[in-house]
């Protein structure tokens, strides 16, 4: 009896943990979709698209003499896989230096950041193949500009595909934080790696907000 007591307890407590993951999972499934309506300005649909840029003024360059990027530009994508009911999300960077010519960028995969205490998914982790390094989006509360975060990351000029990337100049905190704002997705037309393939109106939905 004891034994067949115990039994019952413990497929009771079983069922409890899975109801509680499970609960915890759809959770997080909401918040990460509630994540992507800002991020993308609303639903996705087969592909999304969000542009951030910032282009820094001479003013701001003497206040932070140590930063060398001049300009940067921030792509997110989402794609949904319907036959696998999964959605990839990428980024691609494009910035320049304020001491060197050229155009550099770099790009790869992201994920959901880990929610916070308070059970919000608030920014995408990205990251390069290879060990190449990567950054944190996460966005303003107006949803009008993102913050990009970059411990290390690996560029390449755009004007020698075949050469080796490089890790990107930095010199010191002013170069691993930045601020773009939100703008039209025309703007980051030369970072979108496919912008060959046809296009389409239901497959390629260019969803901004926010416009500057």
């Amino acid at each position: 009896m004891k034994l067949s007591s115990f039994v019952v307890l413990a497929v009771a407590a079983c069922a409890g943990a899975l109801s509680t993951a499970q609960a915890q999972e759809a959770a997080g499934k909401a918040q990460a979709a509630a994540f992507d309506k800002r991020m993308f300005a609303g639903p996705l649909g087969a592909k999304s698209l969000a542009c951030f840029v910032r282009r820094y003024d001479a003013n701001h360059l003497a206040q932070h003499p140590k930063q060398k990027v001049s300009a940067m530009k921030l792509l997110v994508e989402a794609k949904t896989v319907p036959q696998d009911k999964t959605i990839n999300y990428s980024f691609r960077v494009g910035i320049q230096y304020r001491d060197r010519p050229g155009n550099f960028d770099s790009g790869g995969y992201c994920n959901h950041a880990l929610p916070t205490k308070a059970g919000r998914v608030t920014a995408y982790e990205c990251g390069v193949d290879c060990e190449g390094g990567g950054l944190t989006v996460a966005l303003s509360n107006d949803n009008k500009s993102a913050t990009a975060r970059i411990g290390r990351i690996m560029v390449s000029d755009r004007s020698k595909p075949d050469a080796e990337p490089a890790e990107m100049q930095t010199d010191g905190s002013d170069d691993k934080v930045f601020r773009v704002d939100r703008a039209e997705a025309s703007e980051c037309a030369e970072l979108v790696t496919d912008r060959n393939s046809p296009p389409s109106a239901t497959s390629d939905r260019l969803q901004v907000m926010g416009l500057k």
